[in-house]
């Protein structure tokens, strides 16, 4: 019998020596600005305790220890507990590593643990403790809050609105902050207002005078219509709290501390446009503009160009519409327009001027009409839409082939008819010289007689080659080709970083390197008339099919995603590909 009462006592002893150790958090889930409790408790005195390095919190408080031993009815029990206060630094799942201690020879560690972080919350504060973290709040005479102010809450699809983010407070020293989540603006162009330098102002908070600060500035315009949201601002700040406690002089001891503060998300209701009196053709121009189309010139020769302007300026959202296309005779040749900017954006929204500069180069002698244009927007002021339209031009060609002369596969030369010889003035006089040096009849005098009529052949020849080369429609369209092929060659390397623009210039480039080689028209650029015209030229059959490739592949990589090598490349093989095609086709 007492054989198996010490039998007992081992099993017994054996069983109290089992090691328990674990990790144990007030919370899985817990907002921006909420801190975390975590116990790493073991039943066994262990040594050499590691603690996990707690990545993506901020430790606010520990370790703090705490050891317990008790002994009822027999049994003895043991806890000692490692505690930390937590500050979670960014929305997301956390995972809390593995916490080790050493016990008897053998290593235990705890489990991982996932901690969800979500954005900031309300909190209640407890009155009596002046350092407890919360999201902004009135706490007796203590004021801290951080507040979104939106201009408005339901506007139009494409009207401005503005958010002033501002930190209000009072009795509550601030040594500064930090960005913990910035506000995300999702279905909204936004831009930001440079802030030069914070500045802080008296105001009122809820009817309570405070001071404020505007942090951040920014101007929203709703790309959709409906429930939008605005994620929040949080800010981590530094703060000195007052306390109830003062030193040996009797003055108040102050508290460093940080609080965790937020906006919270906002909703904006966006209203679409009416549809009732939408003009046909409306872009989504919403504000209140001008609008206007005015020519460089409407009098020209043949092979001259005239610049057509395209323009609308006002108050609006300026670089979210496009500007309406001309429409221009057959015997008008139009290019690609050039668009340019000069908009500037403040808290009332964007103003300023669009234009887009058609070059336009006629082909044919005679007078011809650039019909008249119209632009349309959503005015906010009445709510309504408005339409502008811009006068007739008319364009008139003094010289040049007819249309019912010219051949449909080559222009018509103009014929320049030859100018009559000039006749001589006789070089020698009957005067006679009274003095031998006098200026007359010297050398220095026939020089400078004879030397403009020696000039006026050159005058002549140099007049006849530029009448030819006016004349010579098809040379001086191979020449503007030439010209805008390297333009936009040059513009598409400018534009390696932006990838919309760089292979809209990269396109055009190619197509007009095809215009001044071929000598076609852009209705002439079907692929297979592009394959068999640069075979017939002598090209070479790998770098035709390299070229019409690259151009095919331009209007998909528009709007596919890319990388900065890939555009690279791409440049890289436009050069490569136009210096060969320069130099096979004959």
């Amino acid at each position: 019998m007492k054989r198996y009462l010490i039998l007992l006592l081992f099993a017994f002893q054996g069983l109290m020596a089992q090691v328990q150790f674990e990790a144990r958090v007030s919370k899985n889930t817990l907002g921006l600005n909420e801190r975390l409790r975590i116990d790493f408790i073991m039943n066994v005195d262990g040594d050499n305790f590691d603690q996990p390095g707690f990545e993506g919190f901020k430790l606010v408080a520990g370790p703090s220890q705490q050891i317990s031993q008790s002994w009822v009815n027999g049994r003895s029990s043991f806890q000692k507990i490692y505690s930390y206060i937590l500050q979670p630094e960014k929305k997301g799942t956390i995972v809390i590593k593995q916490a080790a201690i050493e016990y008897n020879g053998q290593i235990y560690k705890t489990s991982p643990i996932k901690v969800t972080v979500t954005n900031a919350v309300a909190q209640e504060r407890d009155p009596s403790d002046p350092r407890q973290q919360g999201g902004g709040g009135n706490y007796g005479d203590q004021l801290l809050q951080l507040v979104a102010e939106v201009s408005k809450t339901t506007p139009y699809l494409n009207e401005p609105i503005t958010v002033v983010y501002k930190l209000y407070f009072n009795e509550i020293g601030v040594t500064g902050f930090r960005e913990l989540a910035k506000p995300k603006y999702n279905d909204f162009w936004n831009q930001n207002i440079d802030i030069k330098q914070l500045t802080m102002e008296e105001g009122t908070f809820k009817g309570q005078r405070c001071h404020y600060v505007v942090l951040k500035k920014t101007i929203l315009y709703p790309q959709k219509s409906g429930r939008l949201t605005i994620e929040p601002l949080s800010l981590d700040i530094g703060v000195q709290l007052p306390t109830n406690r003062r030193d040996m002089f009797g003055q108040m001891i102050i508290a460093e501390d940080n609080k965790i503060v937020t906006t919270g998300a906002r909703t904006i209701s966006v209203r679409p446009l009416p549809e009732t009196g939408k003009p046909e053709g409306f872009t989504g121009a919403v504000g209140n503009f001008s609008f206007r189309v005015t020519p460089s010139r409407t009098t020209l020769k043949s092979g001259e160009s005239l610049d057509l302007l395209v323009s609308a300026a006002g108050t609006g959202n300026m670089k979210l519409f496009t500007l309406p296309k001309p429409v221009v005779p057959n015997a008008l040749e139009m290019y690609d327009p050039v668009h340019d900017e000069k908009v500037t954006t403040s808290l009332t929204g964007m103003s300023g001027k669009i234009t887009d500069k058609y070059t336009i180069i006629p082909q044919y002698k005679g007078k011809y009409a650039i019909k008249p244009m119209t632009f349309s927007y959503f005015d906010l002021s009445t709510g309504s839409y408005k339409t502008v339209t811009s006068p007739e031009i008319m364009v008139d060609v003094l010289d040049g082939p007819t249309l019912a002369e010219a051949n449909p596969s080559t222009a018509a030369k103009n014929v320049i008819t030859k100018t009559e010889q000039f006749k001589y003035i006789k070089p020698k006089t009957t005067l006679v010289s009274i003095a031998k040096d006098d200026f007359y009849s010297s050398d220095l005098y026939y020089a400078l007689v004879f030397l403009p009529f020696a000039i006026i052949p050159v005058i002549i020849l140099a007049k006849k080659k530029k009448e030819a080369i006016d004349s010579d429609i098809t040379g001086n369209r191979i020449k503007m080709n030439n010209k805008l092929a390297k333009k936009y060659l040059s513009q598409a390397k400018k534009q390696l970083n932006n990838k919309e623009e760089f292979y809209i210039a990269l396109e055009k480039a190619m197509h007009n390197f095809l215009k001044a080689k071929l000598h076609i028209e852009t209705s002439e650029m079907s692929k297979d008339n592009i394959r068999e015209l640069l075979l017939s030229r002598n090209a070479n059959p790998e770098t035709v099919q390299n070229f019409i490739n690259l151009t095919e592949s331009c209007e998909f990589a528009r709007y596919a995603p890319a990388s900065s090598t890939s555009i690279q490349q791409d440049y890289d093989k436009a050069v490569l590909i136009i210096s060969e095609l320069e130099k096979q086709i004959v």
